[in-house]
């Protein structure tokens, strides 16, 4: 021991700092720096119940607001022509924030609207997450950036974003002169292409937004564009005089883990939790926490009939297949319809309560989403509209294999123990 000098001390405490450092980060991370919801939701009132929405409006914010017209949109032949053509059309501003952007013709096709209309002289400001536009070509930002579209990336590797590297922004939000909004699942990249024709093609659902509530959609952009850049967009060349447009009431709810990293799950949950008669769940990644699963036993034990349709084997995480299909049990023996879509990828987003509310967006119904990405959800009060997305969730419904509590249970001990390994993994998924 006499041979270990001081200079082995410093190398010892710097080597333990070191360690430290990285545990540090990991549990900023991977484990997030707020409280979790840990107690069930009282029920209070019913989701027809008008004080429903005022309470989801003044404790969660923004309010409701009438006025708003949303056209669904389903798959990439329907889904990307309205966007596009919204994106050439614009006179004044463009702001477009995604996770997934990757190489591929659509990919081209939208770099080069965007570009176009920069040259033209309407601002156009592009926010991609890092590690969701890795898979895009460096030239597709260079004809971006050369035509004069803003691009930023959100969280990308650097010492100050260390702690963050973890929370990456999931929002698909596109405005365009800030009087048309869209939203929903889809990513730029060649998969949400075509019609949902075969597994290269996903199935997938998006939204045309127009009426005052693309004003909160446009603040859901520029909150995470002063995040990463510090500069506020504002005015009427974002935020111009919107007139109503169409006869439901909508919300635009995002959450955080920078602020607020609960509050998507709570919305959720204060929903199930007021729901009466019926809960259709299109869910691309359903891996539902204790909290969450008791909330929909509940409903089930109060008579809500729940349908959750999910991917099934065509899917682009088994990881999350099989922590998903763990949880399974206890909602199948209560009643609850958990059905795999078969035909390609399921990658739609949608939950339809009580035949009057539709929430449509970026969010899965996962710990990822409830607490580590940045996500967007547009809240729809609409009966004719809730009406028309349950034609299309029974549509999907029809395509999906029913797993039935005997079935569950009668898995090979081999596929328990992997789905039990997946589950380990819950929070990160």
């Amino acid at each position: 021991m006499r041979g270990f000098t001081r200079w082995g001390w410093l190398a010892g405490g710097v080597a333990v700092a070191g360690l430290c450092l990285l545990a540090g980060l990991l549990v900023a991370n991977f484990v997030g720096g707020e409280t979790k919801i840990e107690r069930r939701i009282e029920r209070l009132h019913a989701l027809e119940d008008p004080r429903f929405f005022h309470e989801l409006g003044v404790l969660l914010g923004p309010p409701f607001l009438p006025g708003t017209r949303v056209r669904a949109l389903l798959n990439g032949d329907e889904i990307f022509p309205p966007m596009l053509a919204a994106i050439r059309s614009a006179q004044v501003s463009i702001t477009f924030e995604t996770y997934i952007y990757w190489s591929g013709d659509i990919g081209s096709e939208f770099a080069n609207a965007l570009a176009e209309r920069a040259r033209q002289g309407v601002k156009v400001h592009v926010l991609l997450d890092w590690m969701g536009s890795l898979k895009m070509d460096d030239s597709l930002v260079q004809l971006m950036t050369q035509a004069g579209v803003q691009v930023q990336r959100f969280h990308p590797p650097h010492w100050s974003n260390w702690g963050r590297m973890n929370n990456r922004t999931h929002r698909k939000l596109l405005v365009v002169d800030g009087r048309v909004g869209f939203t929903g699942g889809v990513g730029v990249a060649p998969q949400w292409t075509g019609h949902a024709q075969d597994p290269d093609h996903w199935r997938d659902t998006h939204f045309e937004i127009e009426g005052p509530v693309v004003a909160q959609m446009q603040s859901v952009f520029i909150d995470n564009w002063i995040k990463v850049t510090g500069l506020v967009l504002h005015g009427p060349d974002y935020f111009p005089v919107l007139q109503a447009a169409g006869p439901a009431q909508a919300q635009m709810f995002s959450s955080s883990p920078s602020g607020g990293s609960e509050s998507m799950q709570l919305m959720y949950l204060l929903t199930v939790t007021a729901a009466s008669r019926s809960i259709d769940l299109s869910a691309a990644y359903f891996v539902p926490d204790d909290l969450t699963l008791k909330a929909l036993r509940d409903a089930l034990k109060r008579g809500v009939r729940l349908r959750i349709v999910v991917p099934g084997k065509h899917i682009d995480s088994d990881t999350v297949r099989m922590a998903s299909r763990a949880t399974w049990g206890p909602l199948l023996q209560a009643g609850a319809t958990i059905a795999e879509y078969g035909p390609t990828m399921y990658h739609s987003k949608l939950m339809i309560v009580d035949g009057l509310l539709t929430s449509v967006g970026s969010t899965n119904f996962d710990n990822r989403s409830f607490r580590l990405n940045d996500e967007a959800t547009l809240n729809i009060v609409d009966s004719a509209f809730a009406s028309a997305q349950t034609a299309t969730f029974e549509a999907d419904l029809a395509l999906a294999h029913r797993v039935s509590y005997a079935e569950w249970q009668a898995r090979p001990a081999r596929e328990r123990f992997i789905e039990w390994l997946a589950s380990l993994l819950g929070t990160q998924l």
